[in-house]
């Protein structure tokens, strides 16, 4: 040694926390937007996927793709793992009225204050889906219908329109089911070593 500092090349051995992320997204996504296409009402099935799968396995996903220094990843997973942490919170603080008999309800947001909510995160997706315009077609196609879909509920909880946010719904099992193909097309391209299904 001279006394020099070497450069140090540290190869990346652990894996794509991609798929994680997309799986928890998409699965969380088609349930729920089922519900907004009037097949079943909202329950604790949805609200659990959302805090767990929607939820928690998001953020573990973003965190880990931190590490792996995706800053569009970190930022996509770990937003949307709280977008779906603050949605249940949306729905499950007013209803403390009937635990805890104090002024929860009152808490629960109007339908221009939901629609706001749901506007900010379609405006947020838009300008991630302008990041995927570099990434895979996959990627394009999830972010895209996640954009329409974000817009299509804001519009449909500002006007009180029950018609635009059935449309919506199946517009969500589009966009979630988008999701679930990408993850499942890095998995299994992953596995095989080769292109099973085109991202």
């Amino acid at each position: 040694m001279n006394g020099n500092i070497a450069d140090v090349k540290v190869k990346d051995l652990t894996a794509n926390p991609a798929p994680l992320g997309l799986m928890g997204f998409g699965m969380t996504t088609v349930l729920l937007n089922l519900h907004n296409a009037g097949y079943y009402g909202l329950g604790a099935m949805i609200l659990s996927m959302g805090i767990f799968y929607g939820g928690l396995a998001q953020v573990i996903a973003g965190i880990e793709e931190w590490k792996k220094g995706n800053t569009f990843g970190a930022t996509a997973f770990t937003s949307y793992g709280f977008f779906w942490l603050s949605l249940v919170g949306i729905v499950l603080i007013p209803k403390l009225e009937v635990l805890l008999g104090v002024g929860f309800a009152k808490l629960a947001p109007t339908p221009t204050a939901f629609a706001a909510y749901l506007f900010m995160w379609g405006l947020f997706t838009f300008f991630m889906f302008i990041g995927t315009l570099k990434a895979n077609r996959a990627l394009q196609v999830v972010f895209l219908t996640l954009t329409i879909l974000f817009f299509l509920l804001a519009a449909g909880n500002y006007l009180g329109s029950a018609a635009i946010l059935r449309i919506a719904g199946f517009e969500g099992i589009l966009c979630g089911f988008s999701a679930i193909y990408a993850a499942l097309g890095q998995v299994l391209n992953e596995m095989y070593g080769k292109t099973v299904f085109p991202l």
